[in-house]
């Protein structure tokens, strides 16, 4: 993987009917975060506009079909193929989810809990050190949206993640919007969370927006970013020391123009107020 991106870096996911306005009008973007499946198994024009955009414009993978906390046999030959991406567009990083979306060979198409106990992080920190070892870097590992919890569960959450920190020397990536959406699902305080991270190992932020519904707070990825969780990115930026943060977007997609503005008035406010604070 290459170099490091500067800790005020703003970023955007990479979305197809952003291309033209990317590689025609100079955005006011620091780098963009890919789909890692948009651009494996397939050819054409998917991959010119990445290696035209990479050209220009640092590159992050994030991916969802990674099955990192899964039963089923690690799939080496999507590991590989990865690896090849990443290497094709020169990538910073290479992520995925805490999570599992596969069974029996089955992808469910969704990103699913794990129970946060002991045995669960030996399983878990043990295939983190397999994918490690077959992509030849860190692994950046972003807490997901969660809408139930274990009854035996022996952590919390962020405790889960430092344990998986020190075990394997994993990455961490924080979506800011997902600590509060699952905060306010299961009654914890995002800002306590956000205090028993391990800093040093965090790499970059989420911020995105989500669905109030009358039971539960869904991350839909389709609003604009709340109010809550700009106030949640301003707190995490000064306990972190500053990161860059990407924004995502992935439905109800307004204009490109449109994005950039809101991924500068959510990232904004941690650099008015000084991130070392």
């Amino acid at each position: 993987m290459t170099a490091t991106l500067s800790s005020r870096a703003l970023g955007l996911g990479l979305r197809p009917q952003h291309y033209q306005d990317i590689l025609h009008k100079a955005p006011a973007v620091d780098f963009f975060e890919v789909l890692s499946e948009n651009y494996m198994n397939t050819g054409g024009r998917p991959l010119q506009m990445l290696d035209r955009i990479a050209e220009r414009h640092p590159i992050v993978l994030h991916g969802v079909s990674m099955n990192v906390a899964g039963t089923d046999r690690l799939d080496r030959a999507y590991l590989r193929e990865l690896k090849a991406l990443a290497q094709r567009c020169q990538a910073r990083w290479i992520g995925d989810h805490l999570s599992w979306c596969a069974v029996d060979g089955v992808h469910l198409h969704d990103l699913l809990p794990i129970p946060y106990t002991e045995r669960a992080l030996r399983h878990v920190a043990a295939r983190v050190d397999a994918i490690q070892h077959e992509l030849g870097c860190a692994l950046v590992l972003e807490n997901p949206s969660t809408y139930v919890q274990f009854a035996d569960a022996a952590f919390g959450e962020a405790e889960f993640l430092a344990a998986l920190v020190e075990r394997t020397g994993c990455e961490l990536l924080v979506d800011v919007n997902n600590v509060f959406v699952s905060g306010s699902n299961h009654g914890f305080d995002p800002a306590a969370w956000l205090r028993a991270i391990p800093w040093r190992s965090v790499r970059y932020f989420h911020m995105a927006g989500h669905t109030v519904l009358p039971t539960h707070r869904l991350d839909t990825h389709d609003q604009p970013v709340c109010e809550e969780v700009v106030a949640l990115h301003t707190l995490a930026q000064r306990l972190s020391g500053g990161r860059p943060t990407v924004l995502e977007r992935d439905d109800a997609m307004p204009p490109f123009h449109e994005l950039v503005a809101e991924l500068r008035r959510v990232a904004m406010p941690a650099r008015v107020r000084g991130v070392a604070s």
